[in-house]
């Protein structure tokens, strides 16, 4: 058996590209690695991109060596904070905090995602692949969009988000920003780049 979530959780990996639908987000196991900085201009951004995907096949070899079935090392997602909001508005990238993270299968246990990341850690010394680490995140109810285009366009589609969609629903922030990087952007036009915007939320309390 090959598990692939993409296929099998349709609803968190392709909302629609018109507008905003609400879904509830599952608690999810991720392999996670914490950083802070532009992502486009730090090296330790690029050097956690390849920690996370060194423990992630690191994981898949553990589990098929145990189960005998394999997985489909998931795309790379994102959760972004800032202190502000709408520094993402204004892309102004130095102020962000980011978690990387990887998605992983239900059927994969802790026994593996240890195992994985020891071992990636021995063969790529190179990499911070021992601040790779398993976290479970329940976002719960979420809003969420495809964004096709570039990352940089995103602005004005998390804008309506912020100040028009949360607003007519009565909701506010509940959790960080999330990104689910579905194109390669070594290999995809920045115009034709397909990233799912995903925003954990909760309803508002009413002012008394």
């Amino acid at each position: 058996m090959r598990i692939d979530l993409k296929k099998e959780r349709k609803d968190l990996y392709a909302p629609p590209t018109a507008d905003f639908v609400e879904v509830d987000v599952p608690s999810v196991t991720y392999l996670a690695i914490d950083g802070h900085g532009d992502p486009n201009t730090s090296s330790t951004y690029a050097d956690a991109v390849g920690a996370l995907y060194t423990a992630g096949y690191g994981v898949r070899a553990a589990f098929k060596e145990r189960t005998g079935d394999d997985f489909v090392v998931g795309p790379l997602e994102a959760l972004w904070t800032s202190s502000d909001p709408e520094t993402f508005v204004r892309r102004e990238k130095s102020a962000w905090d980011w978690t990387l993270l990887i998605a992983l299968p239900d059927a994969v246990s802790s026994v593996d995602a240890n195992a994985g990341i020891t071992h990636a850690a021995q063969r790529k010394s190179e990499l911070p692949v021992g601040e790779v680490e398993p976290r479970v995140i329940a976002e719960g109810r979420s809003l969420q969009i495809m964004h096709v285009g570039s990352y940089d366009d995103e602005g004005p589609t998390l804008a309506r988000l912020h100040h028009e969609v949360m607003p007519a629903l009565g909701v506010t922030w509940n959790g960080p920003h999330h990104e689910i990087y579905l194109s390669d952007p070594r290999r995809v036009a920045p115009e034709k780049l397909r990233t799912v915007l995903r925003q954990p939320v909760i309803d508002a309390v009413a002012p008394e």
